[in-house]
């Protein structure tokens, strides 16, 4: 009922100790026993038993926190992906006191000639008293224009179908893309933290690369709402509520996360347009085994509703559009979107060697938005679902190459590659 009533919704990771709260005291839950990590085995153990084969194991050696990888990922937005990626993860204060930290850079280019450019950090002070959570981006972008909504209309109007898009053509913009927000977190009581910041989307010089003669839906938004072809600026300030328990940001077996707050643009910030947008991420992440943790059942639903003004119609939320980029899995990136979104996802996550080198996902999702038009967020859902490898690239802080495969509605398929869970 909140998402039909059009609230809207945005969210941020982060890493969570595993207690829970009675009255003002933090009592230890029952966990699992440690796992001992010399029982697995990563990337790192298996360069240096190529590299090194005669060298005996060192159970002692710290595992570095550190991961460069080449930056090589796929999916049907950006094409093939070559680049470069350094993830980090480290307890910044004493165990269980104090969450992970985690921070991660990368450059790339595609086939699809994006250019991306990123730094990200999420990082808890000891004892967990702060949180700060922020991201820069600069990118050369090129970015698929679906209209809105779920390939439904009602209306007659031409516009609105244009809008609305039933057929679903891909029209492409290019254009340069800069992000930058920065969130600061006071944690009130154990794993409740209250947060606010900035956050500045800008795009320039968005050009059409097909030079398509009809109006696109872009443009059709754009003269509805006030916005400029050409750029635009969503800036705005930024106020959150977080409830973390998770075990790991990584890859959590249990825990919860909630993260929901609002997002109000201010033209006197530079915005094209004032605007308010309310925006949530919750997670949920049951481990079924003491034994063996990493069988994980995972759940997910993220979504947004912009309550007042107007936001510009690439930051609408939809598909690909949370915080990680992550959602969607089966469809390009903003396939689907609207004023109000909403996306759920399920996921099993299991070892498949005993070693835990290789482990495996089976994972559905739906979605649903809503459009100018006449079609109500809730009133039709598009389904997909896929299945993934996995390669744990670092047992010390969890880290795994993600390998997936997702099919979705009306023949829409695709090869999804990345470091770390989706969520």
């Amino acid at each position: 009922m909140l998402f039909a009533g059009g609230s809207q919704l945005n969210a941020q990771d982060n890493a969570p100790g595993d207690t829970s709260l009675s009255g003002n005291q933090a009592k230890p839950i029952q966990k699992a026993a440690p796992q001992n990590l010399n029982d697995q085995y990563d990337v790192g153990d298996l360069f240096n038993d190529v590299l090194h084969p005669k060298r005996a194991k060192d159970t002692l050696r710290k595992r570095s926190a550190i991961t460069v990888v080449p930056n090589i990922a796929a999916n049907p937005t950006i094409g093939f992906q070559l680049g470069i990626k350094a993830v980090a993860g480290k307890v910044l204060g004493s165990k269980p006191n104090t969450y992970m930290s985690v921070a991660a850079t990368s450059a790339s280019i595609t086939t699809k000639k994006i250019i991306y450019f990123y730094i990200s950090h999420n990082v808890f002070t000891p004892g967990n008293k702060w949180n700060f959570q922020g991201s820069l981006v600069a990118a050369r972008s090129v970015t698929p224009d679906f209209g809105l909504g779920m390939r439904h209309t009602s209306s007659n109007d031409e516009a609105d179908k244009i809008l609305a898009n039933t057929d679903r053509k891909a029209y492409v913009w290019n254009s340069q893309f800069y992000r930058f927000f920065e969130k600061v977190y006071r944690e009130v009581r154990h794993n409740l933290f209250l947060g606010a910041g900035l956050g500045f989307d800008i795009r320039r010089q968005v050009s059409n690369v097909r030079k398509d003669s009809a109006l696109t839906p872009y443009q059709v938004y754009n003269r509805r709402f006030g916005f400029d072809d050409d750029h635009y600026l969503s800036n705005g300030f930024l106020f959150n509520v977080q409830y973390n328990t998770r075990d790991n940001p990584n890859r959590a077996y249990r825990g919860i996360y909630l993260d929901a707050g609002f997002r109000v643009n201010q033209t006197w910030l530079g915005s094209s347009r004032n605007a308010l947008q309310f925006t949530y991420d919750f997670r949920k992440y049951l481990s079924l085994s003491t034994r063996t943790p990493e069988h994980v059942i995972a759940l997910w639903t993220w979504g947004s509703a912009v309550l007042a003004g107007e936001i510009p119609l690439f930051e609408l939320p939809g598909g690909g559009r949370d915080p990680s980029f992550r959602s969607g899995r089966g469809y390009v990136s903003g396939y689907y979107k609207g004023t109000r979104y909403l996306y759920t996802e399920a996921e099993y996550r299991f070892p498949i060697t005993r070693n835990k080198l290789f482990s495996g996902v089976t994972f559905v999702n739906m979605q649903s938005a809503n459009n100018e038009a006449g079609t109500k967020l809730l009133e039709v859902w598009k389904p997909a679902a896929g299945l993934g490898l996995r390669v744990l690239f670092n047992k010390a802080t969890r880290t795994n190459l993600c390998l997936d495969y997702a099919w979705g509605a009306n023949g829409s398929k695709g090869f999804f590659l990345n470091l770390n869970e989706t969520f």
